[in-house]
């Protein structure tokens, strides 16, 4: 175990799957490190592409593992090894990419020792839930000439795709303001501690992390606490800001402050507080992160709303709205007015999964960056991080861009 210092369907999936499939002789073979309800998930996703093979599936917790590599091994007719070390995933020469599915604080090491294996890897977002750690994976991913996809899949998703070039077209005007909205938290009273499972490797599971006693929370909400992840703030908000900086054709804050508060809880040192807000500005607007909002029974107040000079729009999962601006109120009227438009429909994320793997999948053969290259991850996760340390440390912080760090 290394120490700590040395220390990721509907129609429009089953077009794509027809539209892409290839012979046996170009297979891209698979290996699953994170086999838990996500690695499931997306591990799924991929072996519905003919065009790759499941060779191995990773996990520290025993029954996991076993479990899912029965699965998927039943349904690609196959027989993947079921392990528990990444590092002997990494070490076969029969494998050609890896989707990273733990913990967020595994991903950087991992990312990192998969380009140096020569492994290109499709990893869930966010990308690190460290800035140091994440500059060192775009350095290892680049020296090594890996291709990497973060599961932002949101950037495969047709709505929000349309919606990013009526943003960019100017339909709501001069956009001065980009909330981020996720109602929820994860911060819980941590219980006491107690043995970990015996089939599980709990100094694994922390990996590159401090040193703790095992609770049940730390490893079935591992999101919650600082030492893997930084709460709805970092998991749900990465996907927001990643959003906005599509829409609004930005890379990183100039600035980040954060305010909050343990109002439902007892004090949780170790985890984020369960009622925030965040604040980064930007050369042009302002952006915003709030967990705490009034639901509106109409339609779902969550995700991205831009507030423009001629209107605004909202886009979220299960649906879009826009509307203009009232002329003669508070902004200028929109230059050119335009017809309110609420749409709703039902969430089904298969397409845009589908889509997501696929690009993937194709840039390993075509060695072109996909849709949300190592950089990109970087960048959207960027706000996010900055805002989990201002709201630790009770700081504001300036991103030097120059110097690529928080200061």
């Amino acid at each position: 175990m290394q120490s700590r210092r040395s220390f990721l369907a509907g129609g429009a999936a089953t077009a794509a799957l027809s539209r892409s499939a290839i012979g046996a002789n170009d297979r891209i073979r698979l290996a699953i490190i994170g086999a838990g309800t996500r690695g499931s998930y997306v591990g799924g996703v991929f072996t519905d592409f003919p065009d790759v093979e499941l060779v191995s599936v990773c996990d520290v917790y025993k029954p996991t593992r076993e479990q899912q590599a029965a699965k998927l091994g039943e349904k690609t007719k196959s027989h993947p090894d079921a392990v528990a070390d990444y590092r002997r995933v990494l070490d076969r020469k029969d494998v050609d990419a890896i989707l990273i599915t733990t913990p967020d604080h595994w991903h950087g090491p991992m990312i990192i020792e998969a380009s140096q294996a020569g492994k290109d890897a499709y990893c869930e977002k966010p990308l690190s839930n460290s800035i140091e750690v994440g500059q060192k994976m775009r350095q290892a991913v680049r020296r090594n000439k890996r291709v990497v996809q973060i599961g932002l899949q949101q950037r495969s998703w047709q709505h929000f795709q349309e919606n990013a070039k009526r943003v960019q077209d100017g339909l709501i005007g001069k956009v001065y303001h980009a909330e981020c909205i996720y109602q929820g938290n994860y911060t819980r009273p941590e219980g006491e501690p107690t043995a970990p499972p015996p089939d599980l490797d709990w100094d694994l599971f922390q990996g590159p992390a401090e040193r703790r006693p095992y609770t049940a929370m730390r490893q079935r909400s591992w999101r919650a606490f600082y030492d893997y992840s930084g709460g709805t703030l970092l998991d749900w908000g990465t996907h927001l800001t990643d959003v906005a900086h599509w829409y609004m054709g930005v890379q990183e804050p100039l600035s980040c402050s954060a305010s909050g508060q343990y109002v439902r809880v007892p004090p949780q040192p170790l985890q984020l507080p369960d009622s925030l807000a965040v604040t980064w500005k930007y050369p042009q607007f302002v952006m915003t992160y709030t967990n705490c909002v009034r639901q509106n029974p109409d339609f779902d107040v969550q995700g991205n709303h831009f507030l423009g000079t001629g209107g605004w729009l909202q886009v979220n999962r299960t649906g879009y709205r826009y509307r203009p601006n009232p002329t003669g109120g508070r902004g200028a009227p929109a230059t050119t007015p335009f017809e309110p438009v609420s749409q709703s429909f039902r969430y089904d994320g298969g397409p845009s999964d589908h889509a997501h793997v696929r690009n993937f999948l194709d840039c390993v053969k075509s060695r072109q960056d996909p849709v949300v290259s190592i950089d990109t991850g970087f960048y959207s996760t960027l706000p996010t991080l900055l805002g989990v340390m201002a709201l630790r440390n009770g700081k504001t912080y300036s991103w030097d861009g120059q110097r690529a760090q928080a200061v």
